[in-house]
């Protein structure tokens, strides 16, 4: 079984998560870590918990989800995961995030790129890749198929959808990856997303304005 805790980090209130299981091993996804404070808050929860860090996996690379990149391989040697298609977004976040004035420690790029589909597993458990593009161009989201729950990412929040209106965006591939790649989930299915509260596939595929 997978327990899963979420911190919201950053100036744009970003979910960062971590995942693990009773072997303690555990996946940081999304770390959006930015000021000192935020990352002892995952420091120390690492240690209370007892957690050996061995996944650092981006479901996409905007600024918001990867600020926490460095830190994570600075302290646990990880370098992140995330699809080829996501690098060139990766790249180019010193080319505009000064301009926001915000600060950021250049993020490591990966040894290992994630296909479309498959696996990566840690502990006893694994997470299913889900390829969802819209948002960025080569966004992945993760299901934890025996638990019952995705991190989304930025696809699919309560009652919205991620902005498509950055470089790289796409509104038809994203309501398309929606329909067609999440809503084969079980309703029941929770999602827990880049942004916001959770929801549930059945709740988003019944409610959700931008998809009806």
């Amino acid at each position: 079984m997978i327990s899963l805790q979420g911190f919201t980090f950053n100036p744009v209130r970003e979910n960062t998560y971590v995942l693990y299981d009773e072997t303690l091993d555990c996946v940081i996804i999304d770390p959006g870590m930015y000021e000192a404070e935020e990352q002892n808050l995952l420091v120390r929860f690492i240690k209370e918990k007892g957690l050996s860090p061995v996944l650092l996996l981006n479901t996409h690379c905007h600024y918001d989800h990867v600020f926490g990149n460095k830190f994570v391989y600075d302290n646990w040697g990880l370098k992140p995961q995330f699809h080829q298609g996501e690098l060139r977004v990766l790249q180019a976040i010193p080319g505009y995030l000064p301009a926001m004035g915000l600060q950021y420690e250049l993020s490591p790029e990966p040894e290992v790129f994630l296909p479309e589909t498959g696996k990566v597993v840690f502990g006893t458990s694994e997470l299913e890749l889900i390829f969802a593009p819209g948002h960025s161009p080569a966004h992945l989201c993760f299901y934890a198929r025996e638990d019952n729950f995705l991190i989304g990412g930025d696809v699919l929040f309560y009652n919205s959808i991620g902005r498509t209106d950055l470089p790289g965006g796409n509104h038809s591939q994203l309501i398309s990856s929606i329909k067609n790649n999440l809503f084969i989930l079980p309703d029941n299915c929770e999602v827990y997303p880049g942004h916001g509260q959770p929801t549930s596939i059945g709740f988003e595929r019944l409610h959700n304005p931008f998809l009806q």
